[in-house]
């Protein structure tokens, strides 16, 4: 399918800028509860109090429910579009969603001076999630009938691979060092090194494309992705149960942080990029939806690993 003659240049790469700015946007609430896991984590895990003294401490798994209850709602809203474009404008999808994805911002802002029981807290921050990651489906407004493409299990595989261990368990690994890198040490190797790494990785893509999408490695370098689950969790995750610290030096676990999530958002992308070039230019929109279904179908089965794999540390 040939472009028309008659379509109009992008000057100044004007567009490539705003689907920039509209995907800091559209990951804007999943990093805004995720980089702020500490802070959620030290408001609800407080000491339980009984005849003046401390009994038992609840534990709330935020860290796995912020990722599951995160990741559910997108899949279910890439399910239920087919039926939803239908009756919904795109403007009032999109202008809709951003509209109230601020509102929940500044409700969770208020939050913060508002003294809460814990589990009235942790209540109301879980359904802030879910409706603040249920907008997302303004994004996907095209129609999503599709057929099944080869790439669908490396789409699903990535992410599944991706969010069974971060943030659930790298968040929680500890520095050897005290001091102020202490307080850095998560926000700083967890949180920037993945994103600024996957970022990298995904750029990689524009000028290398390797393996090829007709190469059967391909698939064979996605799934090698599974060795980095239990790397991550022999680093000095605390508290721990089960299995040995092997990596306790920060250097390693910041090296194994980089692999894995420059590997991540290399092979998401090539697999997103490669789909619509497998099918007639006709279907190319329906492969790329196809992927995207599978993208937050692996997403979401990622948040529920996170459950068993953390316990198993």
């Amino acid at each position: 399918m040939s472009p028309r003659e008659d379509a109009p240049a992008d000057r100044g790469f004007l567009v490539g800028i705003i689907f920039f700015i509209l995907g800091l946007g559209t990951l804007l609430p999943w990093n805004f509860f995720m980089t702020a896991s500490m802070y959620f984590n030290n408001r609800l895990n407080t000491s339980e109090w009984s005849n003046g003294t401390v009994t038992t401490r609840k534990e709330y798994y935020f860290n796995n429910w912020m990722t599951l209850l995160s990741q559910l709602p997108l899949l279910l809203f890439t399910l239920l579009n087919s039926v939803l474009y239908q009756w919904i404008s795109e403007k009032m999808r999109i202008a809709g969603s951003l509209v109230f994805i601020l509102l929940l911002f500044i409700l969770t802002a208020v939050l913060v001076k508002i003294p809460m029981e814990e589990d009235r807290f942790f209540s109301v921050i879980m359904c802030v999630c879910v409706c603040v990651c249920v907008q997302e489906f303004a994004r996907f407004y095209l129609d999503s009938k599709c057929k099944s493409y080869e790439l669908e299990t490396s789409s699903r595989l990535l992410p599944t691979v991706t969010l069974s261990v971060f943030p659930a368990v790298t968040v929680d690994v500890k520095t050897v060092y005290g001091g102020k890198w202490e307080r850095y040490f998560i926000p700083v190797v967890c949180f920037l090194f993945f994103n600024v790494m996957d970022f990298i990785g995904r750029s990689v893509t524009l000028v290398s494309k390797w393996p090829s999408k007709d190469s059967g490695l391909f698939p064979v370098l996605v799934v090698c992705r599974v060795i980095f689950v239990p790397l991550l969790m022999m680093c000095n995750v605390q508290e721990r149960h089960y299995m040995p610290v092997l990596f306790s030096n920060d250097f390693m676990f910041a090296a194994i942080m980089v692999c894995f999530s420059v590997s991540s958002g290399y092979f998401v992308c090539l697999s997103m990029t490669y789909a619509p070039q497998l099918v007639e230019p006709k279907d190319g929109e329906m492969a790329g939806a196809l992927m995207t279904f599978f993208l937050a179908l692996g997403l979401s089965l990622g948040a529920a690993l996170s459950f068993p794999l953390r316990f198993l540390v």
